[in-house]
């Protein structure tokens, strides 16, 4: 019994450590994320907001459209993702179709689009 014991806690590490949780940042360390160039920057607001500012290089996919877990699907799931919205409450939505779709590395941008903007950082029209 204690052997099977200590192998299910073991198991429950593992897969613990195997799906690591999504990450959380603030707008100055997501601006230091996409400094570095190895990010894809994902901004699931409307295609009218987008287009009143969004953060450079920037792809937009509204979370909103009918097909957005397609498009999601399109993007390489290896390659890491920082997902926001205006202030957070779309792309935190949204985390659970990056989860099913499969992504390995996923950031959420706390605060949105409005913490980037409010911290003085620089934004695309």
């Amino acid at each position: 019994m204690k052997h099977l014991i200590s192998l299910i806690l073991l198991l429950a590490t593992a897969f613990a450590l195997a799906a690591e949780p999504v990450k959380h940042v603030q707008a100055a360390e997501a601006a230091k994320l996409i400094s570095d160039g190895k990010i894809t920057v994902l901004d699931v607001r409307t295609a009218d907001e987008f287009g009143e500012g969004h953060i450079k290089g920037a792809k937009n996919i509204d979370i909103f459209a009918d097909d957005f877990a397609a498009q999601l699907g399109k993007l390489d799931k290896t390659k890491p993702v920082l997902v926001h919205c205006q202030s957070g409450g779309r792309s935190t939505r949204s985390l659970e179709t990056f989860e099913q779709l499969g992504f390995k590395d996923v950031t959420h941008l706390d605060g949105g689009f409005a913490g980037w903007s409010k911290a003085g950082l620089p934004v695309e029209k």
